[in-house]
């Protein structure tokens, strides 16, 4: 059976450098009807395992550790019994929100995830965050690039961790150069695709 994407919108908080606002996640699933891996784990373990199923988890795949990414990933981890994985360079984030349990493995650049005979690719992206990554799924035509790239251009940067000069050079060194049909299914908000957002990296 061909892998699929399926997506849950979740709703909770991002806080950083003692702001706080409400934001609306997504999540992404990829796999077929037996199993999958969970991209990001925001706000509500629940309304991930709805869309789960009764699938088995592969792994909690990581973009970066803001919390409004990485918050429920240990209580979904203890639910599903399946990995964290997460680039190493984002320890810091990462125990802003988790100061007594870390993930089980580092993701590597040009690492390859295999599940339900589909591979996702890991493109390490700094600049939104120390450790962001992609994942980039050929055989399916996207790439899912959590806060690196979105519907209208680069994430934000001018936080605490972050660096517009390297996260800009991360879309144009590392994304850029897929096919211009890929469609890029981000972090917050909508789809769209590589080709799209060509001229609003700058």
């Amino acid at each position: 059976m061909t892998a699929r994407i399926d997506k849950a919108v979740l709703q909770g908080t991002f806080t950083l450098d003692g702001e706080t606002f409400d934001v609306d996640n997504n999540v992404w699933v990829v796999g077929d009807d037996s199993e999958c891996v969970v991209i990001d784990a925001p706000h509500d373990v629940e309304g991930i395992l709805a869309v789960v199923g009764d699938r088995t988890v592969r792994a909690i795949l990581c973009t970066h550790a803001h919390d409004d990414h990485v918050r429920v990933a240990p209580a979904l981890r203890e639910r599903v019994t399946a990995p964290i994985l997460l680039h190493p360079d984002d320890r810091p984030l990462w125990e802003l929100t988790h100061t007594d349990e870390l993930w089980d493995v580092d993701l590597a650049d040009g690492q390859e995830i295999q599940v339900a005979g589909t591979t996702l690719r890991v493109l390490h992206t700094p600049g939104h965050a120390p450790g962001g990554v992609c994942f980039h799924a050929p055989e399916l035509g996207c790439v899912f690039t959590g806060d690196t790239l979105f519907n209208g251009g680069p994430g934000a940067t001018g936080r605490s961790y972050s660096d517009r000069e390297l996260l800009v050079a991360s879309i144009t060194d590392r994304l850029l150069g897929l096919p211009d049909a890929t469609v890029v299914h981000t972090g917050h908000g909508d789809d769209t695709t590589i080709g799209a957002e060509r001229a609003n990296v700058t």
